[in-house]
């Protein structure tokens, strides 16, 4: 489907099923009224080949319906022209250059969500281009993230957006640099160790600059036609433009869109935004919120495939409601997603830890978010305290959250590091938002960028999270729990706000992890808790370290020394000093 270009010339397929007359013009036959006519192939698609029209032609079609004559983008352009607002003739000859790469697995990974506008620039002011994302890819290897995931890179309206509002689903974002731009990040970040996901909207389109729109002048009640619901389920918080799930041709417009990214562009995985809006309509007034069996189906169809394609290919729900069958496999009825955004860590997260008075921490909480609500796999959830929702609308990051008139304080800093070690040391994918690491603050706005002044002014912050990303993906080979499976919050003290968890995938020395916490300001000299074996822990991170900020404590915490009672069970251990809002980690040699 689409515009397909060969060594002849250009093959033109489009669905227009009720249309009278299907013809294409363009830069190639002087923009000709009507054009080059399309024959029916039957079952609504309308087909030519014009010899001669080769890569880097514009053109749309032109579609006839009774008495409306509509030019319209094709729904599959590759490519759209910024200034004409044509599509252009794409051909795929882009040069990997034999680089080759293989994702890693779930319990390895460290996600870093960013935005290609914002996260590029060097400077406050204009959008940011995949080429300036990859000038800084040495930066995120060393900060040692394994995965990159992109917010929607495909074509919107206008030269700003978070990318949620697609207008043609099939191109890439031609301020960020269009299709060979992407692929040369995805190949780029591939050459430095990092994956790439991708995150894609089958939920709604637009609504704005949305040639979907009546593409082919059928509509009932007013509303979008062949590619949307054109009733009450075609609701959505962002406009009426919920795809017709029960129509074939709109199901194989969604799945041949996701297979797109994975096989032409050599993606590493998916996000799909919002799914909930996929498996239900949302309920209002005139009607209450029902499933969509439709929608289910194709979510089963899309993340079948990706398998088929590769099993390492990784697909992410972002659903909130932790539904449990959107990560159970396809032929057990499931939906078959590898993962999901887990709301019910980030909300208790930062309740607690932005809660202004001790007291107030709810340690019971805490301990619900660190344990995983999913079923036999702890890394069928993506952990985070930041994302693009968490810090916008409404919400800003957590340092401004923190302390709102001064997000650099030193209580800023410390608790932003416990969120850090919160969602770097608990079971699950650990998710950072672009800038968490060097204490951005304020809330997301996709027409300002990253200030990245400040990764210089808090290097040592960044060297923290640099620290915690290595003890996760236990690069020095002695944290090996931390890709474990296993999780128990063994000490629990709700009157002194310490909580600690033990991590590990097999036991023993180098693999069981031990994080502490300390949720208040008041500094224990000589804390007691049971360790889970005895024998030497050594410290591995102390977020007290004048390293990682001068004005800490620099408390001294060497090794602490578990030790058996006298029939043998791990007894307690004194001598532990906890700074204000520590994190602790240990573990043994």
């Amino acid at each position: 489907m689409g515009a397909i270009p060969h060594d002849r010339g250009t093959d033109f397929r489009v669905w227009a099923p009720n249309a009278a007359a299907v013809h294409v013009t363009g830069s190639f036959n002087d923009w000709a009224d009507p054009g080059l006519p399309l024959a029916a192939e039957g079952e609504g698609i309308w087909s030519a080949s014009a010899l001669g029209v080769e890569e880097g032609e514009e053109y749309k079609f032109r579609i006839t319906h009774g008495d409306q004559v509509l030019v319209k983008i094709d729904p599959r352009a590759r490519v759209i022209d910024p200034d004409s607002h044509n599509g252009v003739i794409y051909r795929d000859t882009f040069d990997w250059e034999g680089v080759e790469w293989e994702t890693p697995p779930l319990n390895e990974m460290v996600v870093y969500e960013l935005h290609v506008g914002t996260f590029g620039c060097g400077k406050k002011g204009g959008p940011g281009t995949f080429g300036e994302v990859i000038r800084r890819l040495p930066y995120l290897k060393d900060l040692g993230v394994n995965v990159i995931e992109l917010m929607p890179p495909t074509e919107f309206p206008g030269s700003t957006s978070w990318g949620y509002n697609p207008s043609h689903p099939f191109a890439v974002e031609s301020g960020y640099g269009g299709p060979d731009g992407l692929k040369t990040l995805i190949r780029e970040a591939h050459r430095q160790g990092i994956a790439v996901f991708l995150d894609v909207v089958y939920n709604h389109f637009g609504p704005g600059d949305l040639d979907l729109w009546q593409f082919d002048g059928w509509s009932e009640n007013g509303m979008g036609g062949i590619f949307f619901y054109n009733d009450w389920k075609a609701e959505t918080p962002w406009g009426h433009t919920r795809p017709d799930y029960g129509r074939h041709e709109v199901r194989q417009y969604l799945r041949d869109n996701a297979l797109m990214w994975i096989e032409e562009f050599r993606a590493d995985g998916l996000r799909l935004d919002a799914v909930s809006y996929i498996r239900r309509t949302r309920g209002n007034e005139h009607h209450e919120s029902v499933d969509l069996p439709e929608g289910w189906q194709v979510l089963q169809w899309i993340n079948k495939d990706l398998k088929q394609h590769s099993p390492r290919i990784i697909s992410v729900a972002e659903d909130l409601g932790n539904n449990t069958a959107l990560t159970a496999w396809v032929e057990e009825g499931g939906a078959g997603f590898d993962t999901q955004w887990d709301s019910s860590f980030v909300h208790p997260v930062r309740a607690v830890l932005e809660a202004p008075e001790d007291d107030d921490r709810d340690i019971g909480a805490l301990v619900s978010a660190i344990i995983p609500s999913c079923e036999g796999d702890s890394f069928r959830r993506v952990i985070y305290s930041e994302s693009h929702d968490e810090v916008a609308n409404g919400h800003q990051r957590l340092v401004s959250e923190i302390d709102p008139g001064n997000p650099a304080s030193v209580w800023a800093r410390r608790r932003t590091l416990q969120a850090a070690g919160l969602v770097l040391t608990s079971p699950g994918v650990p998710m950072l938002f672009q800038g968490q690491e060097f204490l951005e603050d304020g809330w997301f706005d996709d027409r300002e960028a990253l200030d990245w002044e400040k990764a210089r002014r808090f290097r040592g912050i960044r060297l923290a999270f640099r620290d915690l990303i290595r003890m996760r993906r236990n690069l020095g080979g002695i944290t090996r729990g931390l890709t474990g499976q296993h999780v128990d919050v063994f000490h629990r003290d709700a009157e002194n706000k310490v909580v600690a968890w033990h991590r590990w995938h097999e036991g023993g020395p180098r693999d069981s992890t031990v994080v502490i916490l300390n949720l208040s300001h008041r500094e224990h000299e000589f804390y007691e808790l049971t360790l889970p074996a005895a024998g030497e822990w050594v410290v591995r991170f102390n977020a007290d370290w004048t390293g990682y900020s001068s004005d800490f404590g620099d408390t001294d915490l060497i090794c602490v020394e578990g030790r058996e009672d006298e029939v043998g069970h791990p007894a307690v251990i004194g001598g532990l000093k906890l700074p204000p809002y520590a994190l602790v980690v240990l573990s043994q040699d």
